[in-house]
């Protein structure tokens, strides 16, 4: 409905104009009619997306201040010596996760922090962090890292996440939409700001 009536108000824009003379303000004032009706029925059906898009990007730059990823610990030997091996910081991880916390025991990535003696453990099936000392093995924190859940959300990898976790194609299709949204409402956004100021300007050198 919304694109038929958006295809019925160009259509009668183009078939008035070419029955108009069309001298240089009239060309313009089309051109910021056009501009202005694709910007509208563009923006329409986005904007959900775009006040997603916006919203979660202020929660990710805040993220460290707003406690939505969990604080790195530090290790708790004083003397360190020699770190264990990061396969053994998997095998503790993956026994944790799947004996005392009944979760998907499939690691994701290591986020190894030699200054703070730990290792981040961040696993494919869920947003569960474990934190584990480098030097004793021993689990230091269980978190959820809700900064994880807001960046798929983000970048809509939150689809694949739940449909196929091995798949980019959701994330793809999603970013690339709204990024080609973004950048034709800023350039129509500044025709329908220029053209009615250039269409001004031009009345008036020829009222002179």
């Amino acid at each position: 409905m919304v694109g038929m009536n958006f295809y019925h108000v160009f259509i009668w824009d183009t078939f008035r104009i070419e029955n108009v003379g069309m001298n240089k303000t009239s060309k313009l004032a089309f051109k910021t009619r056009i501009y202005r009706n694709i910007h509208k029925w563009i923006s329409i059906p986005f904007v959900i997306f775009l006040l997603v898009i916006g919203t979660t990007a202020i929660l990710l730059a805040w993220k460290k201040q707003l406690e939505l990823v969990p604080k790195t610990q530090g290790t708790r030997v004083e003397v360190r010596t020699h770190w264990i091996s990061l396969d053994s910081m998997i095998i503790i991880g993956q026994e944790y996760m799947r004996d005392s916390l009944g979760k998907t025991a499939e690691i994701d990535r290591l986020d190894v922090r030699p200054g703070k003696g730990i290792a981040k453990v961040v696993f494919k099936g869920h947003f569960t962090e474990l934190q584990i000392d480098g030097f004793t093995g021993e689990i230091l924190s269980v978190k959820q890292r809700n900064s994880d859940l807001i960046e798929k959300i983000h970048d809509g990898s939150i689809i694949d996440f739940l449909i196929d976790p091995n798949s980019e194609r959701a994330k793809l299709i999603y970013s690339t939409l709204t990024s080609l949204v973004l950048i034709f409402l800023c350039i129509s956004g500044f025709y329908l700001w220029h053209n009615p100021r250039k269409i001004k300007k031009i009345k008036a050198q020829t009222t002179q």
